[in-house]
């Protein structure tokens, strides 16, 4: 960390010159353990921050213009604080912008700056780098401006920059795991009340290993929304069945299995995978109190045939990673994690079993799909936060 921080900052000193002090800042990526495709139904997940991150190095400036450069573009993106509007060729630079736009529009005045970014998430592989970029903005905005803004207010504010800015229909999960992570803790997050509670992971003898399929999530935005309709048309039939029910987290496994032939195919299997995804989640918890890994894994397993058979969200990539990775010693579950259709799995490994999961699984993988996997082992890290220096 220390020496991309200097990089950063002497990259900095190479764009915007000036001898002010550069403050830094950090944002993690996530992993989701557990509960997929729940968060938007207003459900019940698992996530937790990780050690891959994006950092950003800023100074205030004397006018409204904020200027941000990217290092992983190679690209500089300006625009004034009293006139934001998304520009689909800034590409990257509209998640900032949505940042600014939504803590000016809530009445927080910011101060223009110059801002250079640098991060390690892999990009598309869907441990959430669109949010982690959202929350490192508002976080470096809002402090540089000297203005306090709430953490869970932040949060919120960053889901409704991706809604309404950028035009992604996603839930809270990312951004607030982002933004409200803990070390060695995974995050137990309500995403309907937005109640959470840290779940301790501290296992000396474990890894968490998260594969990157390094397959582009091609249908992932459209499917995406096409999924969330179909529960749309859940809650319609089984509030129109029961009554008061808002989201499908609000129905139970009995309930389900009591009006499911009163839908269409299609939506009973979705609403299948997001009621029975929600009681793994519960079980999950107990599972990490009581240091039952055995337990934890069967339900991440579980999970993954629940997204590929119910909710349809995988691919023949996660699926190879995946079940290529429950053959082999020291596994303990495996699942795909993210929106699907590429992206990554995670895996929760014995220490002394990773080199040979990583290069078993390369092999294998690189002979099939011609390409070779990535890999991460991750640990849980803290949440969004100034880097003192």
């Amino acid at each position: 960390m220390e020496q991309r921080i200097s990089e950063l900052n002497r990259k900095y000193r190479e764009i915007f010159s000036g001898r002010d002090k550069i403050r830094n800042f950090q944002a993690p990526g996530r992993v989701n353990l557990i509960g997929e495709h729940t968060d938007y139904n207003g459900g019940f997940v698992l996530p937790m921050a990780i050690d891959r991150n994006i950092i950003s190095a800023a100074c205030p400036r004397g006018d409204d213009t904020v200027r941000m450069y990217s290092l992983n573009f190679n690209s500089e993106v300006k625009f004034n604080l009293k006139n934001i509007k998304y520009d689909r060729k800034d590409g990257w630079g509209n998640y900032p912008k949505g940042m600014a736009k939504l803590l000016m529009d809530s009445g927080y005045r910011l101060k223009g700056m110059n801002v250079a970014f640098e991060g390690d998430i892999p990009l598309g592989s869907g441990l959430a780098s669109s949010a982690a970029i959202e929350i490192l903005s508002g976080v470096t905005f809002s402090e540089v401006s000297g203005v306090k803004v709430k953490r869970e207010e932040l949060v919120k504010l960053a889901q409704k920059a991706e809604n309404e800015f950028i035009g992604v229909r996603c839930g809270i999960m990312d951004q607030f795991v982002i933004g409200m992570g803990r070390q060695h803790s995974a995050l137990f997050l309500d995403c309907l009340d937005l109640t959470f509670e840290t779940v301790p992971f501290t296992f000396d003898d474990i890894y968490v290993v998260v594969g990157n399929t390094k397959k582009e999530r091609g249908l992932a935005d459209s499917e995406y929304n096409t999924r969330r309709k179909e529960c749309e048309e859940g809650v319609k039939i089984f509030n129109g069945l029961m009554g008061g029910i808002e989201y499908l987290r609000d129905v139970s496994t009995k309930e389900f299995e009591k009006y499911k032939n009163k839908m269409s195919p299609v939506v009973r299997k979705r609403c299948r995978h997001v009621i029975y995804e929600n009681e793994r989640v519960k079980k999950a918890i107990e599972c990490l109190k009581s240091k039952n890994l055995e337990g934890f894994g069967k339900l991440m397993t579980e999970s993954h045939e629940s997204l590929r058979d119910l909710y349809e969200v995988s691919c023949t990539e996660l699926d190879m990673l995946v079940y290529e990775a429950l053959k082999l010693e020291g596994v303990y579950g495996s699942r795909m994690t993210g929106a699907g259709f590429g992206g990554c799995n995670v895996s929760i490994v014995l220490k002394d079993h990773v080199e040979n999961f990583i290069i078993s699984i390369t092999d294998k993988y690189n002979r099939k799909f011609h390409k070779k996997p990535e890999f991460y082992i991750c640990t849980p890290e803290d949440g969004a936060k100034e880097i003192k220096n």
